[in-house]
């Protein structure tokens, strides 16, 4: 076998494993076995950075998960210390050399380890030992040192290996789906798993048939209840959750296909089956991320057809007492979430989904922690206690009494702060000095639009209108997007809508429409794509416009403009939809136009495009991963991703001189408005609005009511003379704690 097949075969291996456990075991036992080694050992490196024994082929059983070495004692300690491999033939011999006890390690002689490194610090050590006296060859520890860089990108890190004792507090990390800390304990969601159900022949496929169409009714009047027992003040996409359900269960294509398939011979659970794995591999399908995780919505009403089905309606298993309670499972429905009593119901971990699943916009809407995408760990039982903190995305199993207490200290701090910034929800946010700041809520779902007035958003900063495109089967018409704009619009009167013409392309793109390229970030999306799709543009414009008519909120944002061939464009076809609608007899009024700051070359063109902006928006996202040449997304390298950045600290500093020179409105958006250090800064720098989710607001506001004007200024001049964005990012928050804002800085 070839050294790159028993590299990849390996590495294979242990990304596959179910669990931390069976992944090193596999790790020691296939290096053994492809080496031809005596002993094959895996140290991982806990929290207190030292090394802990977790699997071994070789060694002493009993010292497996106990054995443990100091930082940087040993050999072992010497190839973490150094971050170079070790390779001697007398491991007794060498100076560092130090004997663990329990291990049975005096039965080897040679010694040869590598380090595991993961975004640039030592996470573990993979070690041969051989019982001759020998070094290994050069290709012998090329190979290790070459499956050891493979390994370091997929093997657990030491905190998942405090699961080695079942009662040691342990935490499980996943996606924050949304804010807040929780403490209560697991209630188990009874998963009736559909697609664990094996084939039958239907025997009455009449009598099925009609079971089928009973078993419908009977869900869909189930889903009226559940909807009318979270109430209505959620807003109308926690509604749609509900609505999606009823659609589909009056869909002929999925009712029709049931039935057409248990007159094919099936019985009813595997007809279901059959149907809802179809139309869920259709959106897992799709590159989408918004639309993909609506795969997730039709496994959860497959198995809510297929519960009732088994007359599960009602609990049997045994439940926790009384009192908080937080819902895990592999998929937490909408039914789960509406079943359970609302004042018990204080968190939510999912195994599955993503921050754009409708568990999470619903725990959102609700105020309820989440957490949701966290890798599955069998063995938590109901009852179990836990704390979910929907800040860092982390789950705490078994917390000790010194965790409970702490995050019960968080908790009540949290709740205090929640209570007090509700008062500020009509206040301006004004500094202690005098300077007023403009705070707008982003959205692009009709979910955002009740929390950000709620929050007390003075506008909508960026509307994102690519949603209606991408949950569509086909490119949504003019009357569809009149009416969507339209009630965002109505919502909104009298405060200022900022929507942003179709930004499809890159990491969006539309499932009827796949753009394939190999470096999408670069390539046909924003402003590229609509100019190259002016029917699509000229559409869309006209439901804007027509959308505004009494009420004249509309602003118009045009995102990736390079070049200024793109604006003029932009221009043209913005004054024809006008020209249009007039001759139709539509009083229509050309909004303000304005671009989207995002692509770096737009920067130094400001001056040039003067005359054909009304203002200008700093897309913070795009414009520090431009600058970074950084995708944030990409876990390899998303550590290093910072939007306090000195590069983009002084681009940021450029953009907002050159809009002072030019007297162009400015405003910002991304998640840099959301970071308070960030807004510290930003406020130095002249800033004078921000945009950012409505959870946000309430705490940013805060935050300018708090510093004065000139002391921001003072940490921007000091900011933009450093070279080193944790310096700086220290620096800002040194001066959050001083002013009694520690609660912001997580």
């Amino acid at each position: 076998m070839s050294v790159i097949l028993k590299l990849t075969r390996i590495v294979q291996a242990a990304a596959e494993a179910e669990s931390p456990v069976a992944q090193v075991r596999v790790i020691v036992d296939s290096i053994r076995s492809a080496m031809d080694i005596d002993a094959c050992n895996l140290y991982l490196a806990n929290a207190s950075d030292e090394m802990v024994l977790v699997a071994s082929h070789g060694l002493g059983e009993a010292a497996i998960g106990t054995a443990r070495l100091p930082p940087g004692t040993g050999l072992v300690g010497l190839v973490a210390s150094t971050r170079r491999p070790v390779n001697v033939a007398d491991a007794a011999s060498h100076p560092a050399f130090h004997y663990l006890p329990g291990t049975r390690e005096e039965r080897f002689r040679s010694f040869c380890g590598v380090p595991l490194v993961r975004a640039g610090h030592v996470i573990g050590v993979l070690v041969t030992q051989s019982r001759k006296r020998r070094e290994l060859s050069e290709e012998e520890e090329a190979f290790l040192v070459t499956l050891g860089t493979q390994l370091a990108l997929v093997v657990a890190t030491g905190d998942d290996w405090q699961e080695l004792d079942a009662s040691a507090t342990r935490t499980l990390t996943g996606i924050r789906g949304a804010p807040g800390i929780a403490l209560g304990a697991a209630c188990l969601c009874e998963d009736a798993d559909l697609y664990a159900v094996t084939d039958m022949r239907c025997s009455d496929i009449e009598g099925t048939v009609s079971e089928w169409r009973e078993l419908v009714s009977t869900v869909q009047e189930d889903v009226r209840l559940e909807q009318r027992s979270l109430g209505t003040e959620l807003g109308r996409e926690v509604s749609a959750v509900f609505d999606a359900y009823q659609m589909l269960l009056s869909d002929p294509a999925l009712t029709g296909a049931v039935e057409h398939a248990i007159r094919e011979g099936h019985h009813l659970p595997a007809a279901l089956r059959q149907v809802i794995q179809h139309f869920a591999e259709l959106f897992l399908a799709m590159e989408d991320p918004y639309l993909r995780a609506r795969h997730e919505d039709i496994h959860h009403l497959g198995n809510k057809l297929y519960g009732a089905w088994r007359g599960m309606r009602g609990s049997t298993a045994e439940k926790p007492p009384p009192g908080p309670k937080v819902l895990v499972g592999s998929q937490v429905s909408v039914s789960d979430i509406a079943q359970m009593p609302q004042d018990e119901l204080v968190g939510i971990v999912c195994f599955q989904g993503s921050s754009l699943s409708h568990t999470a916009v619903l725990a959102n809407a609700l105020g309820i922690p989440a957490v949701v995408g966290v890798r599955e760990l069998k063995g938590v039982y109901n009852g179990e206690p836990l704390i979910v903190d929907g800040f860092a995305g982390e789950v705490i199993l078994q917390p000790n009494a010194s965790v409970r207490h702490e995050y019960r200290r968080l908790a009540a701090e949290e709740k205090q702060l929640r209570g007090q910034l509700q008062g500020l929800r009509d206040k301006p946010a004004l500094t202690p000095d005098g300077v007023a700041v403009s705070l707008y809520a982003n959205s692009g779902l009709l979910a955002d639009i009740s929390p950000g007035l709620a929050s007390g958003a003075e506008g909508l900063g960026l509307y994102r209108t690519e949603i209606p495109f991408m949950v569509s089967e086909t490119f949504p018409s003019e009357e569809e997007q009149y009416h969507i704009y339209r009630q965002v619009l109505e919502a909104y009167r009298g405060k200022l809508v900022y929507m942003r013409v179709l930004d499809i392309g890159g990491d969006k793109p539309l499932p009827y429409f796949p753009i394939r390229e190999e470096n999408p970030a670069l390539g046909w999306r924003g402003i590229r794509f609509c100019l190259d799709n002016i029917s699509l543009l000229m559409t869309q414009l006209r439901a804007m416009l027509r959308a505004a008519v009494g009420i004249g909120n509309l602003r118009v944002l045009v995102p990736m403009v390079a070049n200024t061939a793109e604006l003029s464009s932009f221009h043209a076809i913005l004054a024809d939809a006008c020209s249009q609608l007039i001759d139709e007899g539509v009083d229509v009024v050309k909004p303000p136009v304005g671009i989207m700051v995002e692509v770096p070359a737009a920067i130094s063109q400001l001056p040039l495009w003067r005359s054909q902006l009304d203002f200008i928006s700093i897309g913070s996202n795009d414009l520090s991963q431009y600058l970074l040449a950084l995708d944030r997304n990409n876990p390899r390298v998303s550590a290093a991703y910072d939007h306090i950045h000195p590069a983009v600290l002084r681009e940021i500093a450029r953009i907002v001189d050159s809009a002072e020179e030019l007297e162009l409105p400015l405003s910002l958006c991304g998640e840099m408005s959301s970071d308070p250090a960030a807004v510290v800064l930003l406020l130095g720098m002249g800033i004078r609005s921000l945009s950012m989710s409505a959870a946000q607001l309430p705490r940013i506001k805060w935050l300018v009511r708090s510093i004065r004007a000139e002391a921001a200024r003072s940490l921007a001049r000091q900011a933009l003379a450093m070279g080193d964005g944790d310096a700086i990012r220290a620096m800002v928050n040194g001066k959050l704690h001083e002013l009694g804002l520690s609660s912001l800085v997580h």
